[in-house]
């Protein structure tokens, strides 16, 4: 059986198992992680992948249902959130049919795509979905309504105005580009608490056979 993103996006129980993933999220005051940014995080992987032009249309598909279902460990726990997720995927695409040469790909993308938890995308499906997560910073995110309350990831997603991942070929790049209001959060609080999701990202892009660029305002980083 063919299983697609869009059957996937509209299915009510994966929207549930989102929006729980999201309450337990924000119960321990982190940013949004639900369905706009597992939307987000499949049609990043989808783009990357379909603008390499070496993928079928079935691998971008792929991608993109990996994206969507990266964060659904989180309804369990934060801890070892990234392997919780690729289980609870197994068994949810299983029942919706999907082949288990299909699902073994989209597992191992989830699997691997969280820095916190010391592990690399294995595979070029793996390598787009972590480039499509860490590229999600956006104020949309940040849901705390007390800005005196902000910690430094509230007030760095906050600064973080606008956020375009573009993909060029000749030669292959995956770039990055923030603009950032320094009057909000500076280039340095960036680093901080985003410099491990940047090395995986170029990690990830050298698997997918292209370089790396970060950019904030205007200025190439990486």
């Amino acid at each position: 059986m063919i299983v697609t993103y869009e059957a996937l996006r509209n299915d009510p129980e994966v929207r549930e198992m989102i929006a729980a993933a999201d309450a337990q999220m924000k119960a321990i005051g982190y940013t949004e992680h639900g369905m706009r940014h597992a939307g987000i995080i499949a049609q990043n992987a989808g783009m990357i992948l379909e603008r390499l032009g070496r993928f079928s249309e079935r691998e971008v598909e792929l991608g993109k249902i990996a994206g969507l279902l990266h964060d659904i460990g989180n309804l369990v726990s934060r801890t070892n959130h990234a392997n919780t997720s690729a289980l609870l995927a197994y068994d949810l695409l299983r029942e919706r049919g999907m082949p288990i040469r299909e699902v073994t790909q989209v597992v191992a993308a989830i699997g691997s795509h969280d820095e916190e938890e010391h592990v690399e995308a294995t595979s070029e499906i793996g390598a787009a979905v972590v480039i499509g997560d860490k590229a999600d910073v956006a104020r949309e995110r940040v849901r705390n309504p007390l800005v005196a309350a902000w910690d430094i990831h509230d007030r760095i997603n906050y600064a973080a105005t606008e956020t375009q991942l573009e993909v060029t070929l000749e030669p292959c790049t995956v770039s990055l580009d923030l603009t950032i209001d320094t009057e909000i959060g500076s280039v340095m609080e960036y680093f901080e608490i985003f410099l491990s999701r940047m090395v995986t990202s170029r990690k990830a892009a050298r698997l997918l056979g292209c370089d790396f660029h970060l950019i904030i305002n205007e200025v190439t980083l990486l």
